[in-house]
């Protein structure tokens, strides 16, 4: 089955941690393991490498661009410089270049190629069906999508960022320039209100995953391009600013936008902690499926924005999930639950391939 994640920070991993998506999830862990008997700081227990993509039937990932504020990074009590990070819009700019140059190169490798137009996602998805879960070069596409605008320096740039390859934003992470964000509450700012309506004038998409509740209701009102979430789950069962409230959830169904549900254990439960642990399955990402179901009245619009090593690794992630090659389980996680295999192929990919084909320029 076919599988379309829609929000994995593959570029920041590969250049903050060294974890090549290249290599076998096996391979990064017993690197990881080796630093970590060297007293080096460790992110995670990483579960993403390409032959598991390809193995668990991942054919398209939107892979971030994702560049971290400084004073976050520097509030963290570990020895480590961040390469990652920026202090001012010039430094975002840069490292964010950086990410996407990353992409650009990774797109070289056998069967690797960037989502741009529909041309690209019907070759790929053509090439996908007639190829095997054992085939080391099976297609894998990347749709570039930044996560946190601030390296956009000026709403102007963001038809360059376009032109380069960018598909989607999302303006804020925290807080940005542009918008309130998780943690961060306010509305838009002036250049964020400008910043939208560039995005739409040169054909993005809008992410509104992170945005602060005033920002969220602004953002819908002033963009009127193809919206989604990329990765956020259902505030009425994780109660922060961080997920979205009903309101939220009716109101980007009626834009026919997708959800992406995320695989990170204190986003699934409330009470999960990395203080107070305790197992998590796949039946609690059914939950929050089925409460979007309910609220909007068909699956039509959820699929997976796994967030997969995006600050959280094996272990707090639900007990059934290894490496990315077991996010199939949830397809049979939701048929035992009753879902119709419409709805099943919709959740894993056929929702997210719906919005491509809208959203995507034709060339």
């Amino acid at each position: 089955m076919l599988i379309i994640d829609a929000h994995e920070d593959i570029a920041y991993n590969a250049l903050e941690w060294g974890r090549d998506i290249r290599q076998s999830v096996q391979a990064v862990r017993r690197r990881e393991q080796l630093r970590m008997q060297g007293d080096e700081y460790l992110n995670d227990i990483a579960m993403s490498g390409l032959p598991q993509l390809r193995q668990g039937g991942f054919g398209i990932v939107f892979g971030t661009i994702f560049v971290e504020p400084q004073s976050v990074s520097a509030a963290e009590d570990i020895k480590v410089r961040y390469t990652q990070s920026y202090r001012n819009a010039e430094e975002a700019h840069r490292v964010g270049k950086g990410q996407l140059s990353y992409y650009r190169e990774l797109a070289e490798e056998p069967g690797v190629s960037l989502i741009l137009n529909q041309g690209d996602l019907k070759e790929l998805l053509m090439a996908w069906e007639h190829t095997r879960e054992d085939d080391a070069d099976r297609p894998f596409g990347i749709v570039p999508l930044m996560e946190g605008a601030d390296p956009i320096r000026t709403p102007e740039e963001a038809a360059e960022w376009f032109a380069q390859g960018v598909r989607i934003v999302g303006l804020a992470w925290q807080g940005t320039r542009y918008s309130g964000g998780t943690h961060a509450p306010g509305p838009l700012t002036p250049a964020g209100k400008e910043l939208l309506r560039e995005m739409e004038r040169c054909g993005l998409a809008l992410d509104i995953s992170h945005l602060a509740e005033e920002s969220f209701w602004q953002a819908l009102e002033l963009f009127h391009g193809p919206v989604i979430a990329s990765h956020s789950n259902c505030r009425a069962f994780v109660p922060t600013d961080r997920h979205l409230s009903d309101e939220m959830i009716k109101a980007l169904a009626e834009r026919d936008a997708v959800i992406g549900m995320v695989f990170a254990n204190p986003f699934i439960d409330k009470n999960w902690t990395r203080q107070n642990r305790f197992p998590i399955s796949l039946d609690q990402v059914v939950k929050h499926i089925d409460h979007i179901c309910q609220l909007t009245g068909s699956a039509r619009h959820i699929g997976i924005g796994t967030d997969i090593d995006g600050g959280f690794g094996r272990e707090e992630t639900p007990a059934e999930l290894d490496t990315v090659a077991d996010t199939i389980k949830l397809a049979e996680a939701l048929r035992k639950a009753g879902y119709k295999e419409e709805d099943v192929i919709g959740i894993m990919s056929g929702n997210w391939q719906r919005f491509l084909e809208r959203a995507l320029p034709l060339q």
